[in-house]
């Protein structure tokens, strides 16, 4: 299984991804980005927010 990460400190909270992918990706209460805990991750709108990140500072992880 893979699942998506952020690097937090390439990251510019343009709130991108959590447009394309609102089911994987949230603002927390401090204003970060942050992953939501899923079983299985949806690919193809993860590999959208991945593709259009303006930081390039979100990857899959294989766990």
């Amino acid at each position: 299984m893979k699942r998506p990460i952020i690097e937090l400190s390439d990251c510019i909270v343009c709130h991108l991804c959590v447009d394309v992918c609102p089911s994987a990706f949230r603002l927390s209460e401090s204003g970060f980005i942050e992953i939501i805990d899923l079983e299985i991750y949806p690919e193809e709108d993860v590999d959208e927010a991945i593709k259009n990140c303006p930081t390039d500072c979100i990857v899959w992880e294989e766990v």
